[in-house]
């Protein structure tokens, strides 16, 4: 009897280069700071990817990497990282890449620069084959490129109803297209950002609030408004919003603590777990990653279980 192959999580977003400055603040408009330390590495979809494998969920990146030596440190990192990548690498341009100033409260601040990721085609895509076995990630970051965009909702138009899809619609979830978060929002099975996304996305400030209204706008009504320290708010059909509560942790560094969570909360989903079990352990994950310098830095299963298990709270 065949057996049956294990979960996936697919992401069909962007993998790029983080360039990572950690400096006391921002320099104002015109000004100059000096950094107190700086380094480079793989960054963007990499670090959900990351997160889901040190949870024990496989991962396949459907994206597109460049050539080049930013496209060539992806491909490194994904490598060692255990990420499948399925499309080969674009030629005539590298992998874009992130400047990333990271201050002294841990909170960073982006400006990107596109490269291969924005180049997405539906023929890229059509050599992934999401089975109701997988989940499907697609971050809004991919929506915000034409041509990307233009793809994935081809794409999902064809996908299995039995696959899983979760949509992060990510900072600049202004920017999308109405038609695209529409089709997102109507095909997705779970929504996660943070509070400050849903604040964008909703025009609601407050986490609770603006989650209810995340979950009225979507077909299938199950969101994670990620509050850093605070936890996040889940939002389940036919259920009441619940706080799921965070960890007390010193952070040094907000970067890749929603991927974390993300990660996390999606392998904990896929191994079966109910979604306020998966929250509580993501709460966790994301707490474990932000106590460490660096995008990429969540933990791995066994390191969430024995912290979890020394908690007092």
């Amino acid at each position: 009897m065949s057996q049956l192959r294990p979960s996936r999580l697919i992401h069909v977003g962007n993998v790029v280069v983080d360039v990572v400055l950690n400096v006391h603040e921002l320099p104002p408009k015109g000004g100059d700071v000096v950094a107190s330390s700086s380094f480079i590495t793989p960054g963007g979809g990499f670090n959900v990817m990351v997160a889901a494998v040190r949870q024990g969920l496989s991962a396949v990146y459907g994206g597109v990497l460049g050539i080049g030596p930013f496209g060539s440190l992806a491909a490194t990192g994904m490598a060692e990282a255990g990420i499948t990548v399925v499309s080969p690498q674009e030629t005539s341009t590298d992998t874009g890449f992130v400047v990333c100033l990271i201050d002294a409260s841990g909170e960073r601040t982006f400006v990107t620069t596109p490269g291969a990721e924005a180049t997405l085609t539906y023929r890229h895509l059509l050599a992934i084959g999401p089975t109701p076995a997988d989940v499907v990630y697609i971050s809004g970051y991919s929506l915000v490129y034409p041509t990307n965009r233009d793809a994935i909702l081809q794409w999902l138009s064809g996908l299995s109803a039995d696959v899983m899809v979760v949509f992060d619609p990510g900072p600049l979830i202004a920017d999308i297209p109405d038609h695209g978060r529409s089709k997102l929002l109507n095909r997705a099975n779970w929504i996660t950002c943070n509070a400050r996304e849903a604040h964008t996305f909703t025009g609601i400030t407050d986490p609770e609030n603006s989650a209810i209204q995340l979950a009225r706008m979507a077909s299938h009504q199950q969101v994670v408004v990620r509050d850093g320290s605070n936890g996040c708010v889940l939002v389940t059909p036919g259920e009441r919003p619940r706080r799921i509560s965070g960890f007390s942790v010193h952070a040094v560094d907000t970067n890749g603590a929603g991927d974390a969570h993300t990660g996390a909360f999606l392998a904990a989903l896929m191994e079966g777990a109910n979604p306020v079990y998966a929250a509580r352990w993501a709460n966790a994950a994301a707490a474990l990653a932000v106590i460490h310098r660096g995008p990429a830095t969540s933990p791995t299963r066994a390191e969430v279980a024995s912290w979890i298990g020394h908690d007092t709270k």
